[in-house]
């Protein structure tokens, strides 16, 4: 009899630990089954967010969230790092340091990295503006080219079209355009005073979206620009993926409206009505990331009556570098400033 009990009790006791061993592997094989099906979830949302990023850049439509936005641009930035990297191991081959063996499947060499596009921008009857510029810093001809080929940097006037389409104004600059060949022309954008807050971001759609540099910049066509001072400070933030930098200010919100900075939305500023912090409106320049925020954003960022105070309010809650710069503020008259206000 006690034979038989404890065989009893070894048959249970074996039949419990196969039942255990049994659960035991159910639950491994459907937790093995979550975490694929959730690696395999989050590549298929990747992948459909890239399509989307395509999609809205090229069409203008609806923005995607702010977090899978940044996201996207990071994921493009290292992207850009990876091509960097292969161009220096073609060069490395072309000098010898690596086997060419496969130099024929490498493709044709990648031009000069541009460091920064400069929008000039102007309204019409200001050519005697653009003329004392291309005078005073702005090259011409065969020399502004050679300024994208050696120093990597492109400049442009900007400028809209006519609410008369196809009017003398309108023909004025084609005819000055014909000649010089230095305009960005926005022929989606109308010109009008209270319209230029979204002419910046047009601007800054249209160069992100036409050249792949590493900052954007913004200047007034009432300023002369340093181009050398201002490539070097440039230069010397490349660490800086997300990078905003100007003469940065605040101020107070006017509310009345014959005032010059008259802000129709100055109850949206609070019951201090002090602006956030912004770069002023003269010269300023932000990162090839942020100006892929703007385009793909396009449609959710709004724009207030001034335009240094609308670029400012796109950066709000994001992760950007401020770089508050002396040499940017163009009424200083400071040792070492790259502009001047005229």
């Amino acid at each position: 009899m006690h034979s038989r009990a404890s065989s009893n009790r070894l048959s249970a006791s074996a039949f419990r630990s196969r039942i255990s061993l049994l659960l035991l592997s159910m639950f491994a094989t459907m937790a093995s089954l979550y975490v694929a099906g959730r690696l395999w979830q989050d590549a298929q949302n990747r992948v459909y967010l890239i399509n989307e990023l395509d999609r809205r850049t090229g069409q203008g439509q609806s923005a995607i969230s702010v977090d899978d936005t940044l996201k996207i641009i990071t994921c493009r930035e290292q992207h850009k790092k990876f091509a960097a990297l292969e161009v220096e191991l073609s060069k490395a081959r072309e000098e010898g340091f690596v086997s060419k063996h496969s130099s024929e499947n490498s493709g044709a060499r990648t031009k000069k990295k541009i460091l920064a596009v400069i929008g000039i921008i102007t309204k019409f009857g200001r050519k005697k503006n653009r003329d004392a510029i291309r005078k005073a810093w702005m090259p011409t001809g065969a020399a502004l080219k050679k300024l994208q080929d050696e120093k990597g940097i492109i400049v442009r006037f900007v400028i809209g079209r006519s609410a008369n389409r196809g009017d003398s104004m309108d023909r004025e600059i084609d005819n000055e355009n014909g000649q010089t060949n230095d305009f960005i022309i926005l022929n989606d954008h109308i010109e009008a005073p209270e319209e230029q807050p979204k002419k910046t971001k047009l601007f800054f759609i249209h160069v992100v979206e036409h050249w792949d540099a590493e900052f954007y910049a913004k200047v007034n066509d009432d300023v002369y620009v340093n181009i050398d001072a201002l490539g070097a400070t440039l230069a010397s933030h490349l660490d800086k993926p997300r990078l905003y930098i100007g003469c940065m200010k605040s101020g107070e919100v006017f509310s009345e409206p014959t005032h010059r900075w008259y802000e129709p939305d100055w109850w949206k500023f609070g019951d201090g009505k002090s602006y956030f912090r912004h770069a002023s409106g003269e010269i300023y320049a932000i990162s090839n990331a942020l100006a892929q925020f703007i385009s793909i954003n396009r449609s959710i960022l709004r724009t207030y009556a001034h335009d240094d105070v609308s670029a400012g309010s796109w950066f709000i809650g994001l992760d950007v570098k401020y770089v508050d710069e002396g040499k940017f503020c163009c009424s200083s008259w400071s040792s070492g400033s790259i502009c001047a206000a005229v």
